[in-house]
């Protein structure tokens, strides 16, 4: 059986988006001990999008806007709700913690994916998810009080992010998008709201090279170009596939934070990491399976017809 057009690059947009996304955490920490998570947020995305733009405009692509509703839409669930979500998060807890906690997401996805994709959930993928709460609990208890606004912000950034790629899925299955355009507009009307609270909460910004560098990198690595892979891997890639990402980032957020930031889990949360890891690799290789059954299902119809 031969592997679909674009499948290969997407698989290989999945290591890289990892690693980007994986140390991504650690510079957001980062940043925010320089600046309000609200400034950091806003910021981060505001310029994001003005630098897709204009990659729009350096490459001759339109510049018309995609699909207005079904846009904002996806921009308020992937842009707004996840960069706020979590970097409050990451601003109030550890990163390496956090990074695991959100990236609970693609079993949000697969619960979601279920009735709004017709992905059903099948009996490996049951076992992850079980696997998968077993860990939540074991990285959120016991829940210090501080701690429970964290873990909160985290676990509803996973859970604002699953949504969006359901919904993004079901935007490119409607509409013919160009998907950098649709990176940037997406960028754009998610960057608004955020950018209406950095200003109605202003705080005091230190200007240091450390956070101008971390702010670039948080804006051109982790923001556009990441946003526009992740963009890429959803259009050749099921939404439960997609999710292999989340394989390995949390792996290189948790090992990141521990080696720059001293970040060092507790014995019950490292189990509880381990436990969504695992529970991870498990919705991986259901997703894959299925990927593949439903192939060789279109491919048996194609040679029949």
């Amino acid at each position: 059986m031969r592997a679909p057009p674009g499948r290969g690059s997407a698989y290989a947009a999945l290591v890289v988006l990892a690693l980007v996304w994986g140390y991504t955490w650690v510079v957001i920490k980062i940043a925010t001990q320089f600046a309000s998570p609200y400034a950091v947020a806003g910021g981060r995305i505001a310029l994001g999008a003005a630098l897709l733009f204009v990659a729009l405009a350096a490459t001759g692509r339109s510049l018309r806007p995609t699909p207005l509703g079904p846009t904002i839409v996806l921009g308020l669930l992937q842009t707004t709700g996840f960069t706020l979500f979590q970097t409050l998060a990451v601003s109030m807890a550890g990163a390496g913690k956090v990074s695991v906690l959100a990236y609970t997401m693609p079993f949000w996805v697969a619960i979601l994916a279920w009735p709004f994709l017709g992905e059903r959930i099948t009996g490996l993928r049951w076992v992850a998810l079980g696997v998968a709460a077993v860990g939540l609990a074991f990285v959120v208890a016991p829940l210090p009080r501080g701690a429970i606004v964290a873990d909160a912000f985290a676990i509803a950034a996973g859970l604002s992010w699953a949504a969006s790629a359901v919904w993004a899925k079901r935007l490119r299955a409607r509409h013919d998008v160009d998907l950098l355009a649709l990176t940037a507009w997406q960028l754009l009307w998610g960057a608004l709201p955020l950018v209406v609270v950095m200003l109605a909460v202003p705080e005091r910004i230190d200007w240091t090279p450390t956070f101008i560098a971390a702010m670039a990198f948080i804006t051109i690595v982790g923001a556009s170009f990441a946003w526009f892979l992740w963009l890429f891997i959803l259009s050749r890639l099921p939404a439960g596939v997609a999710g292999l990402a989340s394989l390995a980032t949390p792996v290189v957020g948790v090992t990141a934070a521990a080696i720059q930031l001293h970040e060092i889990p507790s014995r019950t949360e490292l189990l509880g990491m381990t436990l969504i890891v695992a529970a991870l690799g498990l919705n991986a290789v259901s997703a894959r399976e299925s990927a593949g059954k439903r192939q060789y299902a279109s491919d048996e119809l194609v040679e029949g017809a």
